[in-house]
């Protein structure tokens, strides 16, 4: 259960916020998409290999720049 503690005359939208980031953090949302539609181990991997080589890439152009 996510607890949120709110301080006396502190913003709902301030404490939604921490709701969410912390609600994001549980990871429900992602493993409910990726429990929808099975997907076989070898297409998993490949699909994370992707997705290094991506942010690789991403990290490679940030330091030339």
């Amino acid at each position: 259960m996510i607890i949120v503690p709110i301080k006396e005359g502190e913003n709902i939208e301030r404490a939604l916020k921490k709701f969410k980031r912390k609600f994001e953090k549980t990871g429900v949302v992602k493993e409910l998409r990726s429990r929808q539609a099975f997907q076989k181990p070898s297409q998993r991997r490949r699909e994370e290999v992707k997705h290094a080589v991506y942010v690789q890439q991403l990290q490679q152009s940030e330091e030339l720049s």
